[in-house]
């Protein structure tokens, strides 16, 4: 007798036990749920403030790179960040690095004109105009009345070798701006480099009586005074902004290129850009 009850018991625990559980189970699942907590969403990082970053356009180029670059990874779509940081590696001579700043803002947005023109100046500047040429265009169709899209265009055609559009672009530039210094100083460039001494310097002297004359545009005037043998009048002008040794320099170089009807551009002062 007492092994049947405790083979009875033996059977019995389990469906006890399983009828525990399944009461236990069916409590539960008339319980309502506890609340759960929501979780809360990571807070995106703080951009700088429009006063912080207008205030970080005054500053140094090294310092404005440092600025930017970290606004532009904690939004790669923030276009003023974007464009910042080329400006600042272009002041830096990054060319590279600037073209590809300002080439991924313009995968996000392509027709924005700053950062078409932070692309055509970074290339032009690291001497691939080619590569500027579109950018160049795009930006002038879309301020068609800014001489400095066609500016640069006429600079990016030369250095793609298609003479005929940089001359017709930088006219436009010209047309357009009469009074500014830059145009007038590329075309005069131009028109010296296709051996047009002359034509070169009575822009360049219309250029350097303007408010907005720059260094670069009286070291041009000198450059082409003296590849017309005036040597005595472009030693004057040099001295005007650079230091004796750079006039001197410059001055050997000029002694060895007059006569040579190929000698062109290889002074110190370069094209003045958009």
């Amino acid at each position: 007798m007492c092994r049947k009850r405790a083979r009875l018991a033996t059977v019995l625990v389990p469906l006890l036990a399983s009828g525990v559980l399944t009461a236990a189970s069916a409590y539960a699942a008339d319980k309502p749920a506890a609340a759960t907590a929501p979780v809360a969403a990571p807070e995106p990082p703080r951009k700088a403030t429009p006063a912080e970053r207008a205030e970080m356009r005054r500053a140094d180029p090294l310092t404005r790179m440092a600025f930017w670059s970290t606004e532009a990874e904690r939004d790669g779509r923030d276009v003023e960040a974007g464009v910042g940081l080329a400006q600042a590696l272009r002041a830096l001579g990054r060319y590279d690095e600037a073209a590809d700043a300002a080439g991924r803002i313009l995968i996000v947005v392509p027709d924005n004109y700053d950062a078409l023109m932070e692309s055509a100046r970074a290339n032009v500047a690291r001497g691939q105009g080619f590569y500027a040429i579109e950018p160049g265009r795009k930006a002038a169709a879309l301020q068609p009345r800014d001489w400095r899209p066609l500016s640069l265009l006429g600079v990016a055609y030369e250095q793609a070798k298609r003479d005929d559009e940089a001359l017709a672009a930088h006219r436009q530039a010209v047309a357009l701006a009469p009074a500014e210094a830059v145009p007038l100083t590329n075309l005069a460039m131009h028109l010296a480099s296709s051996g047009d001494l002359p034509g070169a310097e009575k822009l360049l002297r219309q250029a350097a009586a303007l408010p907005t004359a720059t260094i670069q545009v009286r070291q041009n005037l000198a450059l082409v005074v003296g590849l017309q043998g005036r040597l005595d009048e472009a030693e004057k002008l040099a001295r005007q902004d650079l230091p004796p040794e750079s006039v001197d320099n410059n001055l050997a170089w000029l002694r060895a290129a007059v006569g040579q009807a190929s000698a062109t551009r290889s002074w110190d002062a370069v094209k003045a850009g958009g």
